[in-house]
């Protein structure tokens, strides 16, 4: 997923558990990129974008992930839009990150507003989308942190990562006791947190992503849910001396210049964090805060001059 995967479990020790937990994340994470990359011509999406508006069955992960993206765009009003490839392309985004020319020529073509979601069709009995004439989608904006969710879901339920300490099987009845999953900075944490100072204390203590390098952002204590981190410093170049992102506006088609260096985002999973991260980083301060605050969800925002906002309820996850 061109991104640094860290996980860190509670509850498995031993080598052979540690292999085995080490094995499954690389598969797994190998699938879904698999199902989901629109780098790989026999993906998922890179099949459905090229269906040429025929409708295409779909692996049932890939299916509800979309499903997912679609609600994201409704609930957020389209400033969260996986509809914005064209756009994406556009600006230099067209292959693997790691192959992208950081600088190059100018941009020769405008931005065009993303066409949305509203014609994208599903048909739950089959699993099957159809794509509209001249939409293709991009999941990069929601796979990572639905890629989080599953992998903490699917290691706290695996049997097969025992606590080797206890002279069991690997097969023990239970797998791990509490997880954390960081893929590229959307974060999930599930099951029992660690001790953090006395024993009524168990929380997964988090970095906030710090895009500025001021050392300002602070960290947050988190017991279960998501955190997810949208910033146009992370994957940038420039074109013809002009910095560009990977963040799309999809008002506009181009890099969204909202004033923002990075928007942090606290939910109840990653994926929900992630979106709306990326929603409230395309609205810029006010707009986004708005939305996050309509959402019932908190977070952090970090301004182009260093600025920082915490929004409102976050005090109660400040560490």
């Amino acid at each position: 997923m061109g991104t640094d995967v860290v996980v860190l479990l509670d509850g498995v020790r031993g080598a052979t558990a540690r292999a085995a937990v080490e094995r499954y994340v690389v598969d797994r994470l190998e699938h879904l990129e698999a199902r989901w990359s629109r780098f790989r011509p026999t993906s998922d999406v890179s099949v459905l974008n090229a269906a040429g508006a025929h409708p295409v069955v779909v692996a049932p992960e890939t299916f509800e992930l979309i499903t997912r993206a679609l609600d994201a765009w409704r609930v957020t009003d389209g400033a969260f839009d996986p509809t914005v490839l064209t756009a994406l392309v556009g600006a230099g985004y067209d292959r693997d990150f790691d192959s992208v020319g950081l600088d190059g020529p100018a941009l020769v073509e405008r931005g065009a507003p993303a066409p949305g979601c509203a014609d994208i069709e599903l048909d739950a009995v089959v699993g099957a989308i159809r794509l509209p004439p001249g939409v293709a989608i991009d999941l990069g904006g929601i796979g990572k942190g639905r890629a989080a969710d599953l992998l903490a879901s699917e290691l706290l339920a695996n049997e097969a990562f025992a606590d080797e300490s206890t002279n069991e099987s690997t097969n023990h009845s239970s797998g791990a006791t509490g997880v954390l999953v960081d893929l590229g900075g959307d974060l999930r944490v599930a099951g029992e947190p660690p001790v953090q100072g006395s024993a009524d204390e168990r929380t997964w203590v988090i970095a906030i992503d710090d895009p500025l390098g001021t050392g300002a952002t602070g960290r947050l204590s988190l017991a279960e849910g998501g955190v997810a981190t949208s910033s146009r410093l992370r994957r940038h170049w420039t074109r013809g001396g002009v910095d560009v992102h990977h963040l799309i506006d999809p008002r506009t088609g181009t890099p969204a210049a909202s004033g923002l260096a990075s928007v942090t985002v606290v939910a109840g999973s990653a994926c929900h964090a992630e979106v709306v991260a990326k929603a409230a980083f395309v609205l810029g301060p006010r707009g986004g805060a708005d939305l996050v605050a309509r959402l019932g969800l908190t977070g952090v925002m970090v301004h182009d001059d260093g600025r920082i906002d915490d929004l409102p309820g976050v005090a109660a996850f400040r560490a």
